[in-house]
């Protein structure tokens, strides 16, 4: 199986917006999922095949307004099976995005930042919203 160029999924009130492309994953918004396996697996499905040919740098862009417990688990199961690719993990840089004042926010990236072995900044932003997120895309584009 080959994973396809790009991966794309558009949020909704309950899920977050994920975008997989060669050498980027960003996923942001709420992950309130009441089957997280389901919606998680596709994209995991797309990193396993992605790191087996993927050789140059990795920015990873992470933020949520809200998260349930097993979303977490999923956000746990995708980062630690980056970071166990010794040639990614080199080559990942984590950028986990919190709002001002959301010290729980901040807690769970540091307790993701202490279970894996990658390059992990946090950066404090005003407000985890649309506008925040749509950024990510009119800047680079």
């Amino acid at each position: 199986m080959s994973y396809p160029a790009k991966l794309s999924i558009e949020p909704t009130r309950r899920s977050p917006w994920v975008v997989l492309e060669p050498g980027r994953i960003f996923v942001m918004g709420r992950s309130i999922i009441e089957n997280p396996s389901h919606f998680y697996t596709p994209g995991y499905e797309w990193i396993m095949e992605f790191i087996k040919v993927w050789s140059g740098s990795i920015k990873v862009d992470l933020g949520f307004e809200y998260i349930n417990t097993g979303s977490i688990k999923w956000l746990y199961i995708l980062l630690k099976r980056l970071s166990e690719e010794e040639r990614v993990a080199e080559n990942a840089e984590i950028t986990w995005y919190y709002e001002h004042g959301d010290e729980d926010m901040r807690e769970l990236g540091s307790i993701l930042r202490s279970l894996i072995n990658c390059r992990f900044r946090f950066v404090e932003t005003d407000a985890m919203n649309d506008a925040f997120y749509n950024r990510f895309f009119t800047e680079k584009n």
